[in-house]
């Protein structure tokens, strides 16, 4: 393992973006995603992502430089074009169209379209907690999860995240992949030649397997809890694709036409402001709320986040550890832009 600083990691990723071709506005939120990903114990959504937003440049699936262009549809909703680029600098445009939206009409919802995707939805739904805000994001990916009772992959991973504003404290946030894995983790093992838990996938003929390249290559991802997991990701299909007018998950593995790039679709983010649903002042019932997340710990119970949280503190004391094998990929691409590296 290769220990890095925080800085050092931001500028190793930084530098590796703009050499490779991203817009300064692209290759700062991009960065700062990938490098608070790897900073709160996620490696699936990690420095490892480097790779892939570099890989999908190269093959012309996402354009490093587009201009989101933010549309005022409604009184309560907000359209983000992001024009084929990454979605965070279109989240970055919009967002303050959806709190000026949200606090004033006490719910609003925010679009974006024509998106390349790859991250975690939790630093979106952050930020609407630092704003007050109680915030959901969801989005569909590449259909690589196969439907309860099925073996083809329809489905994407269709992760959810929801964040709830706690005076004082960290935001009660969890963020979750509908299917029983991020899609990330299977990457992971299979770089590694690792073998992956019986439930997260089938091969080919359907039939479960712990090995990851027998999933990539002609099987299936599972959602978690069954049909129950299948049905949240449905809905995420439904409202975060045909619903904004973008695309399926299917869609988005027809659009990508082999190339192993991050998926290409829509993100629905909704924002409510508690002051404008509660009747009256709303400390009193946010200090309801407050009382029963405290009593999780006093149960014996971890709330979801928790280990983020103590990841980041960590981190930002101590900073982060990654596989050699992976810096040297990422050394090669800051020295030269041009080299060949292909995630997976």
């Amino acid at each position: 393992m290769i220990h890095l600083p925080l800085d050092q990691a931001h500028a190793l990723v930084s530098t590796i973006l703009s050499r490779a071709g991203f817009s300064s506005g692209h290759a700062r939120t991009l960065t700062d995603t990938i490098v608070a990903g790897e900073r709160d114990g996620c490696t699936s959504h990690g420095l490892y992502r480097t790779l892939v937003c570099v890989h999908s440049l190269k093959l012309g699936k996402v354009d490093g430089a587009a201009e989101p262009q933010v549309h005022d549809a409604a009184p309560s909703i907000v359209r983000v074009d992001a024009k084929g680029g990454y979605s965070l600098l279109a989240f970055e445009a919009g967002l303050p169209h959806l709190i000026e939206k949200a606090s004033r009409n006490g719910i609003a919802a925010m679009a974006i379209n024509h998106c390349v995707h790859f991250s975690a939805l939790w630093p979106e739904v952050e930020q609407l907690t630092a704003a007050g805000l109680v915030g959901l994001a969801c989005n569909p990916s590449h259909a690589w999860v196969a439907p309860a009772g099925g073996r083809e992959p329809l489905l994407g991973t269709n992760p959810f995240a929801f964040g709830w504003p706690r005076p004082g404290g960290q935001p009660y946030v969890f963020d979750f992949a509908t299917s029983a894995v991020a899609r990330g983790e299977i990457e992971l093992r299979r770089r590694a030649g690792q073998t992956i838990p019986e439930g997260w996938g089938v091969d080919a003929d359907g039939n479960p397997t712990t090995s990851p390249d027998a999933v990539v290559n002609g099987g299936a991802m599972l959602t978690f809890g069954s049909h129950k997991g299948s049905a949240l990701s449905t809905m995420i299909e439904l409202i975060a694709g045909p619903l904004i007018g973008d695309l399926t998950s299917q869609e988005s593995l027809q659009h990508d036409a082999g190339a192993g790039a991050s998926p290409y679709h829509g993100e629905l983010v909704l924002a409510l402001d508690p002051a404008r649903f509660i009747n009256g002042d709303p400390a009193p019932h946010m200090a309801r709320a407050e009382t029963l997340l405290q009593a999780f710990a006093s149960s014996g119970a971890r709330l979801p986040s928790q280990r983020r949280y103590e990841a980041r503190a960590r981190s930002q004391q101590q900073g982060i550890q990654i596989p050699e094998q992976l810096h040297a990929e990422l050394i090669a691409l800051r020295d030269d832009p041009d080299a060949r590296v292909v995630p997976g």
